[in-house]
């Protein structure tokens, strides 16, 4: 029987706020030459901070994460090499990523982030992680910066704890998330939708429940439009208690490892569609911010910041 730890240090929340998961250790000193932004999580959280929607009263700061709360997604002895950074230099190669004692504590503190959101929008209707959407990590390896899958982790914890009977993941990342669907293929209770650029990585995809392949240079109205079919058919298809939203901004017509060609308004479009969509239905959303790879990071972590402040308008109009 696994013994369900405390989820958070968790402030007095108050209903009328949007729920926020963050935690300080997500950006640690880190190579300014590597492709990774690790700095745009703490810029995103002081944006926020800034324009007044993060506050110490609706901010919750999660811990680690339990090795067999892990284990309900990931291999057991795949927790404990990359724990003990004793992984195979080729492993290591293909998680991207260089090992330090600070990428451990994020590590194991952003799967029990985006948890305790999932939790969070269960009780308030919406909730946003300032971190999450590690969709390349599998079962038994880790991948494109990707170290464990909060997704899967969160997925299967919720039903394991019997909080929901059907969730549907609805992955917006430029990349598919191969790492998600392949984790969850069995899973009847979870319904995997990514939407994705066809010619990204990974190169060989696998088979979510529902793939919808985006053309490369794919412009703002198309993209919108078939955002919205996926999700009508995605929603229709899984009738689900919870939406776990990945709503990576990769997409950006700029980003370096994108090749769609969407533009910041656009972003704030999909993303106020998605979270429209279920609060029209009635369905808990809990967002994960997923990929970007502006060299700028500001301007990364404010295109990062779109999915809360969209979702802040709608949590507001809500109780108005």
């Amino acid at each position: 029987m696994i013994n369900w730890p405390a989820t958070a240090e968790e402030p007095p929340v108050l209903s009328a706020q949007l729920p926020l998961v963050s935690n300080p250790l997500y950006s640690y000193p880190f190579a300014s030459g590597h492709r990774f932004p690790m700095q745009k999580f703490s810029l995103l959280f002081n944006h926020l901070r800034e324009i007044g929607i993060a506050t110490q009263a609706n901010t919750y700061r999660p811990g680690r994460v339990r090795g067999e709360v892990l284990a309900l997604a990931h291999c057991p002895q795949y927790i404990h090499a990359f724990c003990n950074n004793t992984l195979s230099p080729s492993a290591n190669r293909r998680m991207g990523l260089p090992w330090s004692e600070s990428l451990r504590q994020r590590s194991l503190i952003s799967p029990n982030g985006t948890f305790l959101t999932a939790q969070l929008a269960l009780k308030y209707g919406m909730a946003c992680h300032l971190a999450g959407g590690t969709h390349h990590a599998h079962y038994d390896f880790a991948s494109g910066f990707c170290i464990f899958n909060d997704l899967a982790v969160t997925a299967r914890t919720l039903l394991a704890q019997k909080k929901v009977q059907r969730i549907l993941i609805f992955d917006c990342d430029v990349h598919q998330g191969d790492g998600t669907a392949r984790i969850l293929q069995s899973d009847t209770a979870v319904f995997t939708c990514s939407v994705h650029c066809e010619k990204n990585f990974p190169v060989r995809k696998a088979r979510s429940d529902l793939d919808i392949n985006v053309a490369a240079g794919c412009g703002d109205q198309e993209y919108l439009d078939i955002v919205n079919a996926g999700l009508s058919q995605a929603l229709r298809l899984a009738r689900p208690d919870i939406v776990l939203y990945d709503a990576g901004v990769d997409i950006y017509e700029h980003d370096p490892l994108g090749l769609l060609n969407i533009s910041n308004a656009g972003i704030r479009e999909r993303d106020r569609l998605v979270l429209e969509s279920c609060v029209t239905q009635g369905i808990a959303v809990a967002t994960v911010i997923g990929g970007g790879y502006d060299r700028d990071q500001l301007a990364l972590a404010l295109r990062h910041a779109i999915v809360v402040e969209e979702a802040a308008k709608l949590f507001n109009a809500a109780l108005n």
